[in-house]
């Protein structure tokens, strides 16, 4: 039994790490996401030669380095301080070269080192009791939870951003104006689509309800992008969306201006915006593909895939529609169930993907030179790994990340240990310092218990920079294929 609060709080911290979050988070990319994104990446094939290379398990051994006399030893985080190295395991991935279907032995292909999070699973400290670790030369208190990059101590602070792949409502100026938004923010392996649906009032005879997502210049009526989904019949377009008369007339409204009345017009249309001035065949099959993959890419990227984008677009307007009505009140942006953390796995999984791919096309590049240079190719040859090596190492040490994000990682504040412990449960917004932005800037009652009230600096960054409580944990995001196969085996929707 639990006498004071105290004996609960050394409960808690028995059990978990004050930097949990980026432990988990670490910990899950390095043993499921950096194999995923390999898997699923494009296989590498040549132009010439019929050749493709094919890949296969990634095995990290962790921190060693290599001596001028060619002796392998175990490398501390103590020993990359003081003599100035980056504290990173080895990667090697199993490879393989063939030429048409003849398929040479897969062997492993040295491919680039990994910067290692301290205290994690492929961290030599990880495991190592208190004695053990002092004999290592760390301080035992030390929570880990950061990176050490030519000798410097570097923290990924962890990143607040809107929730994506979910519906927000926003209402655009006064109540009165009658203008609203509703933005999905859809995210599939690394690509970002943000989707807008926005209604406001022509000003003379048009469409009320227009839609943009990427490469599509502009914004398109909402009907024309329903009929290209395949609702091509009118009724079945406004059943879908509702079965209230006030929406289902505004709907009406919108078919009648519109000329477009088939699925292929429709397509064709987009296809005149996507590929203005190509053949027919070319703008149709540019305008089906762009439909695809950037539209709602969370939902699938394959054809069969559309009917269900209708269903989620139907029942986006519906939302919308709501709060022009005054049936539904939009979303509180600042609210936190409207928001998601992104710690240091998930970061690391954005720059391993651009750094991969760098790789990847290095190889192809290579490997082409060679063919045409009339030597017989090689895979362990064509990869050189400091170009994976250097493009992760390049954004830990200097804190500009893919996607044009500064200030990502930063130096880990030595200033003193409630410093330190502070500066790793930082949560950074991604707005902007120099507008106002003030209910951003505020406390919101949703805070409670997660972000600490007092701890934000002075100045610009004020209530932008932001903590985590020192007992706050991060929930992890479930796989949603085994939520599904959960959901229908219980029984609570019929098997599709």
């Amino acid at each position: 039994m639990v006498k004071n609060a105290w004996e609960l709080v050394d409960a808690f911290f028995n059990d978990y790490n004050l930097v949990d979050h980026h432990l988990k988070s670490y910990n899950d990319f390095v043993d499921h996401r950096i194999q995923d994104i390999i898997d699923i990446t494009e296989p590498i094939v040549l132009e010439q030669g019929d050749y493709c290379i094919q890949t296969g398990q990634l095995e990290i051994r962790k921190p060693f380095i290599k001596e001028a006399d060619g002796s392998k030893s175990k490398v501390f985080p103590t020993e990359a301080r003081l003599r100035n190295l980056t504290y990173s395991a080895h990667m090697y991935l199993d490879m393989a070269l063939m030429k048409g279907e003849a398929a040479q032995d897969m062997e492993k292909v040295y491919i680039g080192e990994l910067p290692v999070m301290l205290k994690s699973n492929i961290c030599h400290l990880n495991g190592l009791n208190r004695a053990e670790v002092e004999a290592s030369g760390e301080d035992p208190q030390d929570p880990g939870g950061y990176f050490i990059v030519n000798g410097s101590e570097r923290a990924i602070v962890t990143m607040e951003e809107i929730a994506p792949n979910k519906v927000i409502l926003e209402r655009i100026g006064e109540k009165e104006d009658r203008r609203a938004r509703a933005i999905v923010t859809s995210i599939k392996s690394g690509f970002r689509a943000r989707i807008t649906l926005e209604y406001r009032k022509p000003r003379k005879k048009g469409v009320f309800l227009r839609i943009s997502f990427p490469y599509v210049p502009g914004e398109i009526p909402l009907v024309v992008l329903l009929r290209a989904l395949g609702l091509e019949k009118d009724v079945d377009l406004v059943n879908s969306v509702s079965e209230e008369n006030d929406i289902q007339f505004l709907l009406i409204d919108d078919i009648q201006t519109s000329e477009i009345t088939t699925t292929y017009d429709a397509i064709k249309y987009i296809g005149n915006r996507v590929a203005k001035g190509m053949t027919e065949e070319y703008r149709i099959k540019r305008a089906e593909d762009v439909i695809d993959r950037y539209l709602l890419p969370h939902m699938g990227v394959e054809s069969d895939k559309r009917a269900d984008k209708a269903t989620y677009l139907a029942e986006m307007t519906e939302m919308l529609l709501q709060v022009i009505f005054d049936e539904r009140e939009p979303h509180d942006k600042d609210h936190y169930a409207n928001k998601r953390l992104r710690v240091s796995g998930d970061l690391m999984e954005d720059l391993f993907r651009v750094a991969f791919t760098s790789l990847t096309r290095d190889m192809t590049y290579q490997l082409e030179r060679s063919l045409t240079r009339g030597k017989e190719p090689s895979v362990k040859q064509a990869v050189r790994s400091d170009v994976l090596t250097e493009n992760i190492k390049h954004a830990i040490a200097t804190g500009n990340w893919v996607g044009g994000r500064a200030g990502v990682s930063q130096l880990l504040d030595r200033t003193s240990y409630m410093g330190t412990l502070s500066h790793l449960k930082r949560v950074v917004s991604p707005l902007s310092r120099s507008q106002p932005h003030f209910e951003a800037r505020d406390l919101h009652p949703t805070q409670f218990g997660k972000i600490c009230p007092n701890e934000t600096p002075e100045g610009p960054n004020c209530g932008l920079v932001k903590n985590l409580a020192i007992m706050a944990r991060i929930s992890d995001g479930a796989d949603p294929d085994e939520l599904e196969r959960s959901i229908k085996k219980m029984k609570l929707i019929n098997p599709i």
